[in-house]
């Protein structure tokens, strides 16, 4: 298992432990999925197709996670292995993030960092060094030319740090923050321009028509998720 769990003792936080992932065929949405691409293919009228760039068009993978990186993961590097660390300010951040990095093949731990946060951190590993070396100038993070968002990326974005507020949609980034993330988000049809928040600096997605172009791309809720901190799909 690529769960390592808790470090140094410390209690999980609620809603774990984390469940074992089912297979794909039964994964949580996927089976709706699948029944709104028959339906599509044979010509019904659901009002609805497959989003291009969508969780539900590609597989996960480990280029996924540039999408933590847009938001406040952190990476580092040590010799031929990298990491990733993000703190997250919710339990069912801490499960839903850990089910993803799960899926994969990420060893993957947690633990407490006060006021009700937790981090979470894979382990130093070879697969992620590609990815983490791009992001890093000495050791400063900044988005690589190649840098782009797809549904998986932007899902993990706003399961580690996307909330929302008043009907919109907010993604927050770590302290340094780069036009390429807006180029990205514009190019996936999600134009928007940070804003000052509680919490640091977020992209604002606002408007019925870009709200349900973000819940088309992030997909469904994973079933540990308050429904009222999931955009709905209109």
């Amino acid at each position: 298992m690529p769960l390592t769990g808790p470090v140094d003792g410390e209690s999980v936080p609620g809603l774990f432990p984390a469940p074992e992932l089912a297979p794909p065929a039964t994964r949580g949405g996927a089976e709706r999925a699948t029944r709104r691409g028959v339906a599509t293919a044979r010509g019904d009228d659901t009002g609805r197709q497959l989003a291009f760039f969508g969780t539900e068009a590609t597989e996960p993978t480990v280029a996924d996670l540039a999408g933590l990186l847009a938001g406040p993961a952190e990476g580092s590097v040590m010799g031929g292995t990298a990491r990733l660390a993000v703190v997250v300010d919710a339990a069912w951040r801490v499960h839903a993030l850990v089910a993803e990095l799960e899926a994969r093949d990420l060893p993957t731990s947690w633990a407490a960092a006060g006021g009700g946060r937790h981090t979470v951190r894979t382990a130093y590993t070879r697969v992620l060094k590609p990815l983490v070396a791009a992001w890093l100038h000495g050791s400063a993070k900044h988005p690589p030319d190649a840098f782009h968002l797809g549904g998986r990326g932007l899902r993990l974005w706003f399961v580690a740090a996307g909330s929302v507020a008043d009907s919109d949609v907010l993604l927050r980034l770590g302290p340094a923050i780069h036009q390429r993330v807006g180029a990205a988000l514009a190019a996936v049809g999600l134009p928007a321009v940070p804003e000052p928040g509680p919490d640091g600096l977020a992209y604002r997605i606002t408007g019925r028509r870009l709200l349900n172009r973000f819940a088309e791309l992030v997909g469904d809720p994973p079933s540990t998720v308050p429904r009222t901190a999931w955009p709905d799909r209109g």
